[in-house]
């Protein structure tokens, strides 16, 4: 899947945007912008994938994601309700020179170290969404108040890192055309037998240098990348399908053996399919390590 070069629509010397996207879907093309987005998803279901890594979002989930990563919001094809996220987009080379200029305000700038990586907030997020809920129809002071304060409170949270690979901020056309082939050809196929071989087939390199390629430029190999994705998926239809079995959800999944899937699933989550059921359906106590 091609990383597009986007470019946020806003007015003439407009530095805060907001963005509000309604629809059966999210933008579903792999793309990067030079602003950091604040992302409050009001109704959604999916994966967000974001560099080398992949994230469950739902209902109610905030993200921040860095400028300049490569990212996407991969909406579950069996939810039928429309999507609907509110965004605030911003770059830092706007702010925060600016706010280190302000003596009252230099402890925001911790915000913007923390948004290079990308994270989730754990903590203050009932305040966060009241706040992201009021974007759409403030005029410009306003919505420059209420950024202080989402600021404010995202600068003191305590937060999930979304990935530890920080991007380039271009890649050359010819690593981006192969990037494009192999995200596509994994996010469609992720479900079926995927192999070495005919994935670096596709990009006309020999497997070995395939590796290497892939290696360099997600921070994770490609099998790992795979296995991260289709456990994601498994967790998904575990949450979302509460009349098949394990076996059944291991299969669409992407794995042949449910042996297998239950030792990928017990490395990534920290706990078995059947135990992850149970805490989702809360009858066993205490949360899964995601």
């Amino acid at each position: 899947m091609k990383i597009y070069p986007f470019k946020i629509p806003k007015q003439i010397n407009e530095n805060l945007v907001v963005q509000v996207d309604q629809g059966n879907s999210f933008y579903n093309k792999l793309h990067q912008h030079k602003e950091i987005q604040l992302a409050y998803i009001l109704k959604g279901q999916g994966k967000l994938i974001i560099s080398d890594s992949i994230h469950p979002y739902t209902d109610g989930d905030i993200f921040i994601i860095g400028g300049n990563s490569p990212h996407l919001f991969k909406s579950m094809d069996q939810v039928e309700e429309r999507s609907h996220m509110v965004s605030l987009f911003f770059s830092e080379e706007t702010f925060k020179e600016h706010l280190l200029k302000i003596s009252e305000l230099e402890n925001l700038h911790h915000f913007f170290n923390k948004a290079v990586s990308g994270f989730k907030p754990k903590t203050k997020t009932k305040s966060i969404k009241k706040l992201m809920q009021k974007l759409p129809k403030t005029n410009k002071l306003l919505r420059y108040i209420i950024f202080l304060k989402l600021l404010r409170r995202l600068s003191n949270c305590e937060m999930s890192v979304l990935t530890d690979f920080i991007y380039p901020k271009q890649m050359s056309n010819g690593d981006d055309r192969r990037m494009q082939i192999v995200f596509d050809y994994i996010i469609h196929h992720f479900q079926n037998d995927v192999t070495l071989e005919k994935v670096s087939e596709l990009i006309h390199m020999t497997p070995n240098a395939f590796c290497r390629f892939f290696k360099q430029r997600t921070n994770k190999t490609f099998f790992k990348y795979l296995i991260e994705l289709r456990i994601e998926h498994a967790c998904q239809l575990l949450k979302t399908n509460k009349d098949i079995s394990i076996a059944q959800i291991s299969d669409q999944s992407g794995f042949r053996s449910i042996s297998n899937f239950n030792r990928k699933f017990k490395e990534l989550k920290h706990v078995s399919p059947s135990n992850y059921l149970q805490h989702i359906n809360g009858t066993l106590v205490g949360i899964p390590k995601d």
